[in-house]
């Protein structure tokens, strides 16, 4: 986010259903909400995992092996190993 596009220090209205307009530029982006017994409110950014896919960064050597492929996949030093279309049906564990 630009230092252009960044909220400064002022004052939002809240509109007629209680909403409160960011800007389009937070457009789909998800916050946590905490309000303190003074009535401040606090929004965090947050990012929402799967708890399926919750496990990975819960495991450092899993994530770093991840992390390894991902680098080595864009250094172009993949290999196929074939479709895995036989697979496509399955249904992901839980």
């Amino acid at each position: 986010m630009t230092e252009a596009t960044r909220l400064k220090n002022e004052v939002r209205k809240l509109d007629n259903s209680g909403r409160l307009n960011l800007g389009k530029e937070r457009a789909g982006e998800q916050y946590q909400v905490s309000e303190s017994s003074d009535g401040t409110i606090l929004l965090t950014p947050v990012a929402v995992i799967p708890k399926r896919e919750l496990w990975l960064w819960h495991n450092p050597e899993a994530l770093a092996s991840v992390k390894r492929g991902l680098d080595q996949s864009s250094r172009g030093e993949g290999r196929t190993l074939g479709s895995f279309a036989q697979y496509a049906d399955e249904d992901d564990e839980d």
